[in-house]
């Protein structure tokens, strides 16, 4: 069954209750006797940057040039006029771990970065050399001057520091009150996301210098690390704030089937692996309890199976009136790019857009001209733009 070439969007019972969450999610299923989805003819894809090697994000300074982070561990500088090479960055850390899903990950500028030229980046790292090497998802800042960075400091590390590759988290989001989100994904290991004193499987909330704030939900319980905003999470790789309440939407994978978009609230648990709509790998078995619980958050919306979700994006701009305040990104699995139409915190329509034209979507933003724009994934990459015809 090939994921991508179709889709139903089946809405039920789409009630809110007490702070606006569904009672019961949105669903969307690959049904192969379904009409197909194609690319939409109002668009065209501009293709701006070849040649990068695993990029991850991309955010915009001030003067309109672009960071990208590359997995691979290089961090670029792209003039905003597009008419010479990225240029590498200079000053990151060697201590970064590319193994896996791991590496030089998010990178987010600073709001106010006209006058502290902060910028920010999440990345793997090494806590342990050796075969039985560990690391940890880390959220580091430095200033940029030019293409080098100074005063690099890590401000925050994931505790307990684990092996393998799997599940680093790593999206960065300012908040409006100047805060910055961070998430952190279970490495791998499901029980670590309902552990109290343990960092994974969480969205961790912190001031911009890496200080506590003291209006974190858990910041009186010494049952709980004072950092967590959230619990249950399995492995989020696309966080937003929405255009209207500031609050943080996310989307994070399941394991086969059950990926989620989730509004990330005050001291929630969502559920990870006490309820999920995805099964176990290769068995196809039942991983713990079921798809609910009390006291347990429910996902706005589900894919069954599983399209393996990048990047997201609230679109804003005036190019696409018909995608006002869509919620956009990527299909890794799927290669595509999924737009969600909203009605409040509802799904009520899903569009793919691009099936197999572009190949795995690894990011997707808005930028500040207006125009949406994509990083494909891959060993020789490009950065697209997405422009009306």
């Amino acid at each position: 069954m090939r994921l991508g070439i179709a889709f139903v969007c089946l809405s039920a019972c789409a009630l809110f209750s007490g702070q606006g969450v569904l009672a019961e999610p949105s669903f969307s299923k690959d049904l192969t006797q379904a009409q197909p989805v194609t690319t939409s003819p109002g668009f065209t894809v501009k293709r701006l940057v070849n040649g990068l090697d695993q990029p991850w994000s991309v955010a915009w300074l001030p003067n309109g040039d672009l960071l990208i982070t590359e997995r691979t561990g290089q961090l670029l500088r792209v003039a905003s006029d597009f008419k010479s090479g990225p240029v590498a960055i200079s000053g990151l850390p060697d201590t970064t771990a590319v193994d896996g899903q791991g590496g030089l990950l998010d990178v987010a500028v600073h709001p106010n970065h006209r006058e502290n030229q902060l910028v920010y980046l999440s990345y793997s790292e090494r806590a342990k050399a050796g075969w039985l090497s560990e690391s940890s998802t880390v959220l580091a800042r430095a200033r940029l001057d030019a293409n080098t960075l100074s005063d690099f400091k890590v401000i925050f590390r994931m505790m307990p520091a684990a092996r393998g590759g799997r599940h680093f988290g790593g999206r960065i989001v300012f908040a409006r009150d100047g805060t910055v989100f961070l998430t952190l994904g279970d490495r791998g290991t499901e029980e670590r996301a309902q552990k109290s004193n343990d960092h994974a499987g969480s969205v961790i909330r912190l001031h911009d210098d890496g200080r506590i704030p003291t209006d974190n939900p858990f910041v009186s319980n010494k049952a709980f690390l004072p950092e967590s905003f959230s619990r249950g999470n399995r492995n989020i790789q696309g966080a937003a704030l929405h255009p209207v309440t500031g609050e943080l939407w996310t989307h994070e994978h399941g394991p086969q089937g059950g990926d989620e978009i989730n509004i990330i609230r005050s001291g929630r648990n969502y559920g990870w692996p006490i309820i999920t709509y995805g099964v176990n790998y290769v068995t196809g078995t039942r991983i713990g309890e079921g798809v609910r619980k009390a006291g347990l958050e429910q996902p706005l919306h589900v894919w069954v199976p599983s399209i393996a979700p990048s990047g997201l994006a609230f679109y804003t701009g005036p190019h696409f009136p018909s995608w006002k305040n869509s919620l956009f990104l990527g299909a890794l699995r799927g290669q595509a790019l999924v737009r969600l139409e909203l009605r409040d915190s509802n799904v009520i329509k899903e569009e793919r857009l691009l099936v197999g034209e572009v190949g795995r979507v690894r990011d997707v933003r808005q930028g500040p001209d207006g125009y949406l724009y994509l990083l494909t994934e891959s060993s020789d990459a490009a950065l697209l733009r997405i422009e009306p015809k």
